[in-house]
């Protein structure tokens, strides 16, 4: 992911900053608990497309 792209992108709900999951190729939004995927490169910023982080969690417990 580009640094620069990754500087400029936001979340669309709370327009808070994101982090880089590399790993997942996500990028994650820690205040509204959601995972935004990276497909070929290309962040989709949409949230009916975020994983919702909360949800997530619960499952596992």
């Amino acid at each position: 992911m580009n640094s620069r792209l990754l500087d400029i992108l936001v979340c669309p709900v709370c327009k808070g900053a994101l982090r880089y999951d590399k790993k997942a190729q996500e990028l994650i939004c820690a205040v509204d608990k959601l995972a935004y995927p990276i497909r070929d490169g290309i962040p989709i910023m949409w949230v009916e497309e975020a994983r919702d982080l909360e949800e997530a969690t619960s499952i596992e417990a």
